[in-house]
């Protein structure tokens, strides 16, 4: 697994503006899907393209690229990773996009799915994985394992917020699948507390991108 750390005064600027208390939801909304777009240029940096020729608007013709087939494939993990999606499709706006809804067990702290929409063959299709926080590990690593079960063979997970503990899990997990694995993200912070949560961190991202659900 390809860990990436992004370097750059806007992501940190946006992230510490996200990590406010005082920012309301639609302005967190709008950080969210800012910052995505910048993490999202590092996340494709190697996605795949194919050689194509074009003419100009002064009757020239001049080499360019295009995406490759097969087209590829944006997954947001419900539901905060639905905050996520439009900054990545306005980057690939020709990508396709499947969901994986997974859901955090708050006793045990492991995800279970209740919802998936996927193309039944991954093959030869790159895949980016949406999901705010990287804090056990387990939600990421469940939805990877998903996509490698269907053929995929090469996957980019955006994080906004990572842990250190979650960050090792999550490689120890995908490791396994031997796939090749990219994980980008904003910042790696100090720790997890006793609830899961990462610290300093920003508070549950979906409740702050869509409120509190009891």
């Amino acid at each position: 697994m390809d860990l990436k750390v992004l370097d750059h005064p806007l992501v940190a600027h946006k992230l510490t503006c996200l990590r406010d208390v005082n920012t309301k939801s639609p302005t967190f909304r709008d950080l969210v899907d800012e910052l995505v777009t910048l993490l999202a240029y590092e996340a494709t940096r190697n996605v795949r393209t194919r050689p194509i020729t074009i003419q100009t608007p002064v009757v020239a013709e001049t080499p360019g690229v295009a995406l490759a087939d097969p087209t590829p494939l944006v997954v947001p993990i419900l539901r905060a990773g639905l905050g996520m999606l439009g900054g990545m499709t306005r980057l690939m706006p020709t990508a396709e996009v499947g969901f994986v809804g997974m859901v955090r067990d708050e006793q045990t702290l492991k995800p279970f799915t209740y919802a998936e929409r996927l193309p039944n063959d991954l093959s030869g299709r790159q895949c980016f994985v949406l999901d705010p926080m990287l804090a056990t590990g387990g939600s990421l690593s469940g939805c990877v394992q998903f996509l490698a079960e269907r053929g995929a063979d090469d996957v980019t997970c955006i994080c906004l917020l990572a842990a250190p503990e979650g960050v090792e899990k999550f490689r120890s997990l995908v490791d396994e699948l031997i796939i090749k694995t990219t994980l980008v993200v904003a910042a790696v912070d100090d720790h997890l507390n006793e609830h899961g949560y990462i610290v300093p961190g920003l508070g549950d991202a979906g409740d702050r991108l869509y409120g509190i659900v009891d």
